[in-house]
């Protein structure tokens, strides 16, 4: 990722999108500090949020807010951006109006690279969340975006049927030896979503992903994604 920046001579504009808090840190935690040391400008989307009618109640909503805020503040993202779409709604919202929304942020922005989760969560949530984005990321929409990079996220992009279409197969592995423990740590501040092990969002199987991809490429620590489009 560094190279790209190199090559052009200033620093990136990064999006990562998250249909839900926790998201990012999930997927690209260790990758947004990274990106954080290097000078990148980041930028957080987040498409949904907790609603009372949900069952949800004032205090976890409240929780839920501070800790965006102090999220935010560890990555230090320029601007979080919060949709407001109400979570597990999205399929009853047509998905146009959606992709019209997020285009004007997008254009706004105009980020150089977009981390956006897997196509085939098993979340509805995640799944049309990917369909808004692609299709705001069209060449002809968003020709200042030169890498799409979507990532995995432990409880829904490994829960879906081990179908071959539904593989995700990465081809891109970010070493984040240095940055495992402080992604643990922003994990830990949303301690509603963290699970005791041996369940999946423990920080133990958190971490045992990224060691298990590390392995892969021969470090430490990674976190893995597939690469969708890269313009150089």
């Amino acid at each position: 990722m560094g190279e790209l920046a190199k090559s052009e001579g200033k620093d990136l504009k990064v999006v990562v999108i998250a249909p839900h808090p926790d998201d990012e840190t999930l997927g690209v935690g260790g990758t947004l500090l990274k990106h954080k040391e290097n000078g990148d400008d980041l930028f957080w989307i987040v498409f949904t949020r907790a609603d009372e009618n949900l069952g949800f109640s004032k205090k976890w909503i409240d929780d839920r807010k501070r800790q965006i805020e102090k999220v935010a503040k560890e990555y230090g993202f320029k601007e979080t951006i919060e949709l407001g779409y109400i979570t597990t709604t999205l399929d009853k919202i047509p998905i146009g109006e959606m992709i019209g929304f997020f285009s004007k942020h997008l254009q706004r922005i105009k980020p150089n690279i977009v981390y956006v989760n897997n196509w085939s969560d098993i979340h509805s949530d995640h799944k049309i969340v990917f369909q808004v984005v692609m299709s705001s990321l069209k060449t002809f929409r968003a020709n200042f975006v030169k890498r799409i990079l979507m990532y995995e996220t432990i409880t829904e992009t490994d829960q879906v049927p081990a179908l071959l279409q539904n593989a995700f197969v990465p081809n891109v592995f970010v070493d984040i030896s240095k940055y495992i423990d402080d992604k643990l740590s922003i994990m830990s501040i949303y301690n509603s979503e963290v699970m005791e092990y041996p369940l999946p969002r423990s920080l133990d199987s958190i971490k045992a992903l990224a060691r298990y991809r590390g392995s892969q490429i021969g470090v430490e620590y990674a976190e893995a994604f597939y690469l969708l489009r890269e313009v150089s």
